[in-house]
């Protein structure tokens, strides 16, 4: 079977990604997520908080003294870092998932997207989607579910030509809004 998902492509506007995902291009995409849906300022919450633990264990003369002050103390020090590290470690888990997989070749095209691998072929139409936003290196489609649970990341180095950029953005700005 050659690109099943190709049953979409009606039109002329048709452009074409081969890429083998990173940990950086899961990363970018979780980080894109994250920034929408405003988690970073609940991160930082979480940090200052388990700082603001940290600074009172030291300053207070119990956190010497005591076994359970040094087991919080430990905790308030440890926990900003797991917290920081969260979004590492889901790039770590979703690239372990999907890395088997080998290149994706990605069509999009005036009706959705068609990502192929060797095992598998999705088809995403754009209602899927509530939008957009572009990063440096990337293109982060966001799922239309309150969690944004569904994301699609396209990395620009996939394009066959820079030009190639400009008309994928012409595309997602046709079907989707920037968000």
């Amino acid at each position: 079977m050659d690109h099943q998902g190709r049953d979409i492509i009606q039109g002329a506007d048709v452009v074409e990604l081969a890429y083998r995902p990173t940990r950086r291009d899961i990363r970018t995409g979780i980080g894109v997520r994250e920034r929408v849906r405003r988690l970073v300022v609940l991160r930082w919450a979480f940090a200052l908080m388990f700082l603001a633990l940290t600074v009172r264990h030291v300053v207070t003369a119990d956190a010497v003294t005591s076994a359970s002050a040094a087991i919080s103390l430990a905790l308030a020090v440890m926990l900003p870092v797991l917290i920081w590290s969260l979004p590492h470690l889901q790039a770590h888990h979703v690239l372990k998932l999907v890395s088997w997989q080998g290149e994706y070749r990605t069509t999009v095209t005036d009706s959705g997207i068609a990502a192929e691998t060797e095992h598998t072929t999705l088809v995403q139409r754009w209602s899927l989607f509530r939008g957009y936003r572009e990063t440096r290196d990337h293109m982060v489609l966001l799922s239309r579910d309150p969690n944004i649970l569904v994301l699609e990341v396209l990395p620009k180095r996939g394009l066959r030509s820079p030009e190639d950029a400009e008309r994928l953005r012409a595309l997602l700005d046709r079907h989707l809004s920037r968000v």
